[in-house]
């Protein structure tokens, strides 16, 4: 589940004012959004240990989508919103569905986060840094094993390089 880097804030301006750091900050941002829907979905498929670390990764991204939230209003931009609801990459029926949302969810926001690592500077770079490293190491856990190059899809073995693009956001009848 994957967003777009720029889009239209409440208010119909573009919510992207050109700089990479905050257009980098806004794609993060947007995909933590999508994460946050993500294992809200999963959430409700897993229960004892798996449903714990989904609860926790659950908490970690609502964590980082509002600090990047506070970073785009630092760097003078208005916050991207939330879609209502995003396309899943595919149908979550059970437990083994949801681990594996999981690994993709974490694997598409460590994309955004060494995006963010490239665009910025100083402590905003240590702290996407940290990001990208804690969405690698939740993607290795959900997934069983780890990629080589975590968030960089494009060279990790066996990528698709379809899988990586953007995720169309859904209606609330989970129509696009």
């Amino acid at each position: 589940m994957s967003t777009r880097s720029t889009r239209q804030s409440d208010d119909g301006d573009d919510s992207d004012d050109g700089s990479p750091e905050l257009t980098a900050v806004q794609a993060a941002l947007a995909a933590e959004h999508a994460a946050v829907y993500g294992y809200g979905v999963l959430g409700g498929r897993l229960d004892g240990k798996r449903g714990a670390e989904a609860r926790s990764a659950h908490d970690a991204h609502r964590a980082r989508r509002d600090a990047l939230a506070r970073t785009a209003r630092d760097l003078g931009g208005r916050p991207v919103a939330a879609n209502a609801a995003y396309a899943l990459p595919f149908a979550v029926p059970d437990g083994p569905a949801a681990v594996r949302l999981a690994a993709v969810l974490e694997d598409r926001v460590a994309g955004a986060y060494a995006d963010l690592v490239r665009a910025t500077e100083g402590s905003r770079r240590k702290d996407a840094a940290g990001a990208l490293r804690e969405a690698a190491v939740r993607s290795a856990r959900w997934r069983g094993g780890n990629v080589a190059f975590p968030g960089l899809a494009e060279r990790a073995a066996g990528a698709d390089p379809a899988a990586t693009g953007p995720v169309e956001a859904a209606g609330a009848d989970g129509t696009r």
